[in-house]
């Protein structure tokens, strides 16, 4: 087979042992992953950790050095990229800056030489779907920059591609911009059953708009699962603190049992936690929560402690106002610091800094990560 037809196959993508090399480094390692069809998948990681590399290998850009990239079962390494039949969305757009909005979409029906009736119909279509069919001749250089990201993505779908590839698309918008894109671009691929592979850094993003998440780090795939299941269950120190803000309190494993154990801190603390069957006693770990999980009062209005929680206190040591959110930091042992979120209210938790606080959370929102 040397060509992919568009509105063939279903979408399914898996890598085999990808790996990409530039000179002795390799900047994708053995990745392996399984897509479904009609999936938004996400390949999210700090920069330099070879997500973008592997979409460019995806998308035929880039050579394959070792492994398969397989579309609905046949292996496409060997297929050059205008065979493959993709759609592409690039981050600075890469758009015709001396063609008409309505020429740039059908840019790709023409150059597949399409009857003019049939490309009429899908570059309205594909217009209609992003909203600009009022701006069809216009210059795409007189377009704002959420205009110019939606013939974009027309120019990507019109064709109607199994598999649209998605290359940071959205990091040269402004934050209200960039979530109104985030809810268009999910609703596109799910009224069209694409599956889509975005690149991004953006955590926030990728939970917003992904089916399943690939935790990318120094070309390799650290962690795939659903949005929620990474951020409650991090399979990692360093997924913790990538993916949203994380508490990590440093201690010794002291018991282990039914499913959980006790970590000690430097400071004498003993603190419960959910544990894998690998946690063993006296090794060195982490206790992982959440900042919304932990719960935040007054010292001397604390409830009692119960088997189920666990209970600290320190002394208030800073609160930042984040708009709808104020995120206290409470230091429970010298050098030790737990984050606490709580929703903005009219009147202040604390009356002055440094004032007694009392933490709780559910043992069951904490997992221990061994360093």
């Amino acid at each position: 087979m040397t060509s992919i037809e568009s509105g063939q196959g279903k979408g399914a993508i898996e890598l085999r042992l990808v790996t990409k090399r530039y000179g002795k480094e390799r900047v994708v390692d053995s990745v392996s992953a399984s897509i479904a069809p009609g999936e938004f998948f996400s390949l999210l990681g700090p920069s330099g950790s070879g997500k973008t590399t592997t979409l460019m290998m995806i998308a035929g850009f880039a050579d394959v050095d070792e492994g398969q990239i397989l579309v609905d079962g046949t292996d496409i390494v060997a297929i050059p990229p205008q065979r493959r039949g993709f759609g592409m969305v690039f981050q600075n757009y890469a758009i015709f800056p001396h063609l008409s909005v309505y020429d740039n979409v059908a840019f790709p029906l023409r150059a597949r030489k399409l009857p003019d009736a049939e490309i009429r119909e899908r570059v309205g279509q594909a217009l209609e779907l992003v909203r600009l069919e009022r701006f069809a001749d216009r210059f795409s250089r007189q377009l704002s920059g959420g205009q110019q990201q939606r013939v974009a993505i027309a120019r990507a779908i019109v064709f109607q591609p199994i598999v649209v590839l998605m290359d940071e698309p959205l990091g040269a918008l402004d934050k209200n911009l960039r979530y109104q894109m985030q809810v268009e671009i999910k609703e596109i691929q799910q009224r069209l059953g694409m599956t889509v592979v975005y690149v991004t850094h953006d955590q926030e993003e990728a939970m917003n708009m992904s089916d399943r998440i690939a935790i990318m780090d120094s070309g390799r795939i650290e962690q795939v699962g659903r949005p929620a299941e990474i951020y409650e269950n991090p399979a990692s120190n360093f997924i913790a603190r990538f993916l949203g803000e994380a508490n990590l309190i440093a201690g010794t494993i002291e018991e282990v049992g039914a499913g959980m154990a006790v970590l000690r801190t430097a400071g004498g603390l003993r603190l419960r936690a959910r544990a894998d069957p690998g946690v063993q006693s006296g090794v060195q770990a982490n206790l992982f929560v959440r900042p919304e999980r932990v719960m935040i009062a007054r010292a001397e209005g604390a409830a009692a402690a119960e088997p189920a929680l666990n209970f600290v206190s320190g002394r208030l040591a800073q609160t930042s106002f984040l708009g709808n959110i104020l995120r206290h930091a409470v230091e429970i042992e010298p050098g030790v610091r737990v984050t606490v979120d709580v929703q903005n209210a009219s009147s202040g938790l604390f009356r002055t800094a440094r004032e007694t606080a009392a933490l709780t959370w559910a043992a069951a929102d904490s997992v221990i990560l061994l360093r």
